[in-house]
């Protein structure tokens, strides 16, 4: 059984040991979520290729005579691997996307709102280049599982310290018998990532309020809280989005990097706009959050030379 197989095959199980349950409020949580292109089950390799993000997130008691109706702090770490076309590759001129790794701890700060609106505040510190491990990473993952060889992380983007600041708003636009719309928008802005994006988000199924749902992050919720005892969510979601982007360092290299001589770094220009599609699945019980969802956005650099799409499967487990 291939690493394909064997998470399917658990993330089945885990659906079924969990669906047999209730759900109901609890106050923390903890999760693990992996993104990788292999996911899709189409043998590419290539662009973003690899994710893997920890986190921690515990709901925070609000004044029950205020507009907020649940407030979420939360802790993360986490790392991206970016490579060109294919991991291996043999001359700078066959890099269409950089090769790149990003290494970061956040934190964030989630107010949700009565109204079923709420706001994401976060930020980040980390690097990119070779501190962040990237190479290291991926050659582990293809020697271990016995995939092709890796070569070109020479060109990789050099090191560059990162300070990132994100924000994020959701609201609730209209729902009816298990089907909901809602818009959702984001900026970045810091040495790494500056950039906006915004568009609508359809659900369809057994659905939780906004501020107590998988969708905007907020399954962890104190009991003082919540308005009545959760039931749960499992519903289809899909998310059509236009991004404009500003700077990307994984593609342009540090924001106050000059390339110094002898390097042989390469870089690239990105696309300034870039849309894309996300489609997938969310299943909420009593103790188990899980979640898998599909992107497929366009080319993220002018010569990019293939379409790019990965997957995220997401994990967590809540308590207290």
């Amino acid at each position: 059984m291939n690493i394909n197989s064997k998470i399917s095959t658990l993330v089945i199980c885990l659906i079924a040991a969990a669906v047999t349950t209730n759900a109901q409020t609890h106050s923390s949580e903890i999760g693990l979520q992996t993104d990788n292109d292999s996911y899709l089950f189409q043998g590419s390799d290539r662009y973003y290729t690899d994710g893997i993000f920890l986190f921690y997130r515990h709901a925070l008691k609000t004044d029950n005579k205020a507009d907020l109706q649940n407030k979420v702090l939360g802790f993360e770490l986490g790392q991206k691997i970016y490579n060109p076309q294919t991991g291996n590759i043999s001359s700078a001129a066959t890099v269409d996307r950089p090769f790149a790794g990003y290494l970061y701890a956040g934190a964030s700060l989630n107010l949700l709102y009565k109204n079923e609106s709420n706001l994401k505040l976060g930020a980040q510190i980390g690097m990119i280049g070779p501190a962040a491990g990237g190479e290291g990473t991926q050659r582990f993952i293809h020697d271990t599982f016995g995939f092709y060889p890796i070569n070109g992380w020479k060109y990789q983007i050099q090191n560059a310290f990162q300070v990132n600041l994100s924000a994020e708003y959701n609201r609730l636009l209209t729902r009816n018998d298990g089907f909901d719309v809602s818009v959702s928008a984001y900026g970045n802005l810091g040495t790494g990532f500056t950039g906006a994006g915004a568009g609508p988000l359809f659900r369809l199924g057994k659905l939780g309020q906004l501020f107590n749902s998988i969708c905007t992050q907020s399954t962890a919720i104190a009991k003082e809280n919540a308005p009545q005892v959760s039931n749960g969510e499992l519903f289809l979601h899909y998310k059509p989005q236009v991004s404009y982007i500003a700077y990307d360092a994984t593609i342009e290299g540090g924001l106050f990097n000059k390339q110094q001589a002898g390097s042989l770094e390469v870089t690239r220009v990105p696309n300034r706009t870039i849309f894309s599609n996300q489609v997938g699945v969310s299943f909420v019980s009593k103790r188990w959050v899980i979640d898998y969802t599909a992107t497929f956005p366009t080319s993220a650099v002018k010569p990019q030379h293939y379409s790019q799409q990965w997957a995220s499967i997401t994990l967590q487990y809540r308590f207290n």
